[in-house]
């Protein structure tokens, strides 16, 4: 039962008192916002990637699954292929039609172009605005409906180029929703369509036209253009026809058609100076004859032209005749046959309103049409769809200005659309229907903001009408300052936002590209980071969709940078999969690594170069095409080394050290094999490893006898223990642990001690020790100097591989002594000065002034005396180097 309406079921049941007790208290409304309408998500295979269109958070793409993959697109049959010509071809606009008019002085290039198409060929047909190239055009594909096996395809490039047309010669042909197939998959479907492509308004020529006419080979294009446009390259297949203007009698001849009657002397005279002042153009007659209907019009009064009034009442004064049908008269008779009608007066336009008839025309219609006009202006000549004038003039008959429009020569179809005829926006923004542009235009856009962000509206809706959003959106980014060009920029980063994921799921990426565009320096002017970021991120899917990975890189690192500003964790982690996927097609994309070049030799220090050199090298002429390698070229009875001999081997005995460059390498004759490029290659650099490795151990060697030489007791940090000395007899004296003196040995009391200092620092090594009174011999590097009294000098070397500073400054006294340091450098020649070196052993020749020093003997050999045993020379103590 409805607790509020009562059926029929519940009569004869009394309720007045259930209705008479107190309404019991209601609930809170519900103040709970309703739930927003669904976003449109729509899923697109281009390539061999899934785009996901999503209008909320943004776009993702990636590779495309195996269950994705769209199955391969069918042809349509007969009966599609006409509902889609019907879907692409211009509606009847509402409101008085328009007279039916002939095509005169056309049958000469009407059976050129057919015969053209029927032998295969393509052709292009040239004329003025206003020729009547699409009437033209109309009666010829009529002609060749029944030549091709997919028969006749309309295409309009207004605002198209050469790739948006290729894909839309596709889905006129093939049935294959939501894929678009990348630029090689284009290619494999339209190799095999064959049809007669009619393409009205080109805009471009040279190699784009000579790309679109090889991409569909089995095609014969039917083009027209403006002359303006560029010529077709003179390698192109196609052949030229121009459309001239009419003679004089076919003008006359087509004004009393569009006039609807025969004209009279004067208005025969007046359409002669408009011939020689038009040059016979047709569109100025169509126009002229609109004129004429209005004049009509004007001579009589309305209740003696219509009885009814309906005319005056549906149209206002636009002196069109409606269309015969239900619920309209027919029109009155020609007034002047009928002589009961009275005529006033009213002239003829003068010649120069009959050459630019635009605002004269304009001033006689009624005011839902000269709205719409304004609305053509402020959109560059692009007019809206007829659904969307009520909305925006605020009128629910403004769609029947349409019709007024077109019946006066002011429009011109375009596709599925009308825009401003030739001629016509000059000649009314010369007349001040361009004052309140900047209004309008932001009026067109807040209405396409709401249209195309409303779910009803599908995909296919926004791109019929995109060449007028599109001149709603660039309009907006005028210059300007203050809060109205802020707020128009902000309409326009709306209409963006709203129009861009229409567009691209409705298959139109070209017109998705310009919204992207244009969105994005909207965004900028207005300071809008988010949005901003958006669109940098729509730019970089749609960049990877059409194969340009630079330009996607850059878009989307741009993107992710204003998001990390932002800190949106969800667009940046998208933008970041997606540069990822720009990283993946990157690296299938670079090339393989190419074979080993011809040259072998190795630069200095360097691997070699069949290793190190990764590109490729061009073959001389001289060598043989086989992949085999040739033996490798040596002299006669010599064989190569299997290993490099080292730097000190008898091969390299008169070529200097290992370490100079390598000198230049003379002209090859031949190609070597790969085993002397392995050999030759790596000899230096084989040489250079056994010298290391021998230098390595030798320093590992002084390493180990220096650390064993010292004794257990010894500090660890920064001392060591003495060395003993042996007498010239060859005896040793006994030492004790810690590096003292032996009992009895003189110097062995507290101030014969070395002071710990830093490395080549010297200092005074005893307290009143006596100089030395013999200096070493610069010359005899290598041996141990000795004194006048035969004992020899510590402080000379006697390792090749060891140096010791020699002594410049003194320091204080310590009770350690200081270790020994060796280095790698190459041996010097150390000389002695008038003082003692410094030494970490104290000298044995010390003793008190009252008793008689001792005979000492030679240092024993510390751990560096190793290396010049290992090099042949006699074996002498280490000069003892302070730390």
């Amino acid at each position: 039962m409805d607790p509020i309406h009562r059926g029929p079921d519940e009569s004869g049941h009394d309720t007045a008192a259930e209705d008479a007790r107190p309404a019991q208290p209601t609930a809170l409304p519900d103040r709970t916002a309703p739930a927003p309408a669904r976003a449109r998500v729509t899923r697109i295979v281009s390539g061999g990637l899934l785009l996901t269109v999503n209008p909320v958070d943004g776009s993702e793409i990636e590779p495309c699954p195996p269950g994705e993959t769209p199955p391969r697109a069918r042809r349509r049959t007969p009966e599609e292929r006409a509902e889609a010509a019907r879907a692409a071809a211009a509606p009847a606009p509402p409101g008085p039609a328009a007279p039916e008019l002939p095509l005169l002085e056309r049958e000469e290039q009407r059976a050129r172009l057919t015969e053209i198409l029927t032998r295969g060929r393509s052709a292009l047909l040239t004329g003025p605005a206003g020729a009547g190239r699409t009437a033209l055009l109309d009666v010829v594909a009529a002609d060749c409906a029944g030549l091709a096996p997919d028969g006749v395809v309309r295409l309009s490039g207004h605002h198209r180029t050469g790739g948006e047309l290729l894909h839309e010669l596709r889905a006129a042909v093939l049935h294959a929703p939501g894929h678009r197939p990348d630029r090689d998959g284009l290619r494999d479907d339209l190799a095999t369509v064959g049809a007669v492509v009619v393409v009205d308004d080109l805009e471009f020529g040279g190699a784009a036209l000579d790309e679109l006419l090889a991409a569909a080979p089995e095609c014969a294009f039917l083009l027209a253009a403006a002359p303006g446009v560029p010529a077709p390259s003179a390698e192109a297949r196609i052949e030229e026809v121009a459309l001239p203007g009419l003679g004089r009698a076919a003008s006359l001849a087509l004004l009393e058609a569009a006039v609807g009657r025969r004209l009279t002397e004067e208005e025969a005279n007046w359409a002669g100076d408009l011939w020689f002042e038009s040059e016979g153009l047709p569109l100025r007659f169509v126009q002229a004859g609109a004129l004429l209907r209005q004049r009509d019009r004007l001579r009589v009064t309305p209740a003696e032209f219509d009885a009814f009034g309906a005319l005056e009442e549906a149209f206002g004064t636009s002196g069109t005749a409606p269309a015969p049908g239900p619920g309209r008269t027919a029109p009155a008779p020609d007034p002047y046959e009928n002589p009961d009608v009275e005529l006033h007066e009213v002239p003829l336009p003068s010649l120069g309103e009959g050459a630019a008839p635009a605002a004269l025309l304009a001033s006689r219609l009624s005011r839902s049409a000269q709205a719409t006009l304004r609305f053509a202006v402020a959109l560059g000549g692009e007019l809206p769809h007829h659904a969307h004038l009520p909305a925006l003039v605020g009128d629910t008959h403004a769609d029947a200005a349409l019709g007024e429009l077109r019946a006066c020569g002011l429009l011109s179809p375009v596709g599925t659309r009308h825009r401003l005829a030739g001629g016509v926006l000059t000649q009314l923004l010369a007349h001040g229907y361009g004052h309140d542009t900047a209004d309008r235009l932001h009026t067109a856009a807040q209405h396409y903001a709401w249209w195309a962000g409303h779910p009803s509206v599908g995909p296919e809706r926004a791109a019929a009408e995109s060449d007028a959003l599109l001149a709603a959106l660039g309009g907006l980014l005028g210059d300007g300052a203050g809060e109205e060009a802020a707020e128009r920029r902000a309409t326009a980063v709306a209409l963006a936002r709203a129009a861009a994921p229409a567009f691209a799921a409705g298959l139109h990426w070209g017109a998705w590209e310009r919204a992207l565009r244009t969105g994005q320096e909207a965004a900028r002017l207005t300071g809008d980071v988010a949005e901003e970021a958006y669109f940098h991120h729509e730019l970089g899917i749609l960049a990877i969709c059409g194969g340009n990975l630079a330009r996607a890189r850059a878009e989307l690192e741009a993107s992710i940078g204003l998001r990390g500003a932002l800190a949106d964790k969800r667009g940046t982690v998208a933008g970041r999969r997606a540069l990822a996927l720009v990283a993946d097609l990157g690296r299938e994309r670079e090339p393989a690594t190419a074979a080993l070049p011809a040259r072998t030799d190795s630069p200095a220090r360097g691997l070699p170069a069949a290793v190190r050199t990764t590109a490729p090298v061009p073959r001389t002429p001289a060598e043989p095409g086989t992949e085999v390698l040739p033996p490798v070229a040596t002299t006669a009875g010599a064989t190569p080394p299997a290993f490099p001999a080292f730097p000190d081997h008898a091969d390299f005995t008169g070529k200097g050290p290992a370490g100079p460059a390598r000198p230049a390498a003379p002209a090859e004759p031949a190609r070597k094999g790969l085993k002397a490029v392995i050999l030759d290659g790596t000899r230096r650099n084989l040489a250079a490893v056994g010298a290391g490795a021998l230098l390595v151990a030798v320093l590992g060697t002084v390493v180990t006898l220096g650390a064993t030489s010292g004794n257990d007791d010894a500090p660890t940090s920064g001392t060591v223990s003495t060395d003993s000395t042996a007498d010239p007899d060859g005896g040793e004296l006994p030492d004790t642990d810690d590096g003292a003196p032996a009992d009895g040995e003189p110097g062995g009391g507290p101030a014969a001690t070395g002071t710990p200092t830093a490395s080549g620092s010297p200092g005074p090594t005893t307290s009143g020790a006596a100089p030395s009174s013999a200096a070493t011999d610069p010359s005899a590097t290598g041996s141990p100097s000795t004194s006048s009294s035969g004992t020899p000098d510590p402080s000379t070397t006697s390792a090749p591989g060891t140096t010791s500073a020699p002594p410049t400054t003194s320091g204080p006294t310590s009770t350690r002594p200081a270790p020994t340091r060796t280095t790698t450098q190459p041996p010097v020649t150390s000389t002695t000065t008038s003082e003692p070196p410094p030494t970490s052993t104290p000298p044995r020749t010390t003793a008190p002034p009252t008793t008689e020093p001792p005979t000492t003997a030679p240092p024993e050999p510390t751990g560096t005396a190793t290396t010049s045993e290992a090099a042949g020379s006699s074996s002498a103590s280490e000069p003892p180097v302070e730390g």
